[in-house]
């Protein structure tokens, strides 16, 4: 697979449910231009890993837009099926209301430009994507099924990058630059 940091996103468009369950959109590659975006990728809804990633992005939703950032996450799951897992209490093993998007990547075209999909198993690594305002992939990282994100290393990162400088090990916000 062919790198993707520091080249052009893949674009896509999917089909998604709004956080809340409330209606279906269409998401694509050019509604982020001008924007930071966190994109990232999980293997299925309805499972047990996923949800912690979810909901864990979720409660720091301020924390991304306050930088300028948007989130979104994605499987290849149907569209349907995101907006039952948000509509089931977590009780229930529901996700429950988020504040971001779900799309769907049903094709399973954008997981495979991004070089993530298992396809023998028809769906995708746990990927993330920090994608800058000119649409240029700044940061990935891909996990093993079994492993969950870290929000607060997502966080750190991005907002490192956006720093424009060179940022030592282990940098903070408000750390100086190299």
């Amino acid at each position: 697979m062919e790198r993707l940091v520091g080249k052009l996103a893949p674009e896509f468009r999917m089909n998604a449910v709004k956080g809340d369950g409330s209606d279906f959109l269409t998401v694509k590659s050019e509604d982020y231009k001008g924007k930071w975006l966190v994109m990232f990728f999980y293997p299925l809804d309805f499972t047990f890993v996923c949800p912690t990633e979810i909901t864990g992005f979720s409660d720091r939703y301020e924390d991304f837009k306050a930088v300028g950032t948007e989130l979104l996450a994605v499987s290849c799951d149907s569209e349907y099926s995101h907006q039952a897992w948000i509509k089931q209490s977590k009780e229930e093993g529901g996700l429950g209301k988020i504040n971001f998007p779900i799309a769907s990547d049903m094709t399973k075209e954008v997981a495979k430009n991004y070089g993530i999909l298992i396809e023998e198993e028809g769906i995708a690594l746990r990927g993330l994507f920090i994608i800058d305002p000119e649409g240029a992939v700044r940061y990935s990282v891909v996990h093993d099924l079994n492993v969950g994100r870290s929000v607060d290393e997502a966080l750190r990162v991005l907002k490192a990058l956006q720093t424009g400088g060179l940022c030592a090990v282990d940098w903070e916000e408000g750390d100086s630059n190299l």
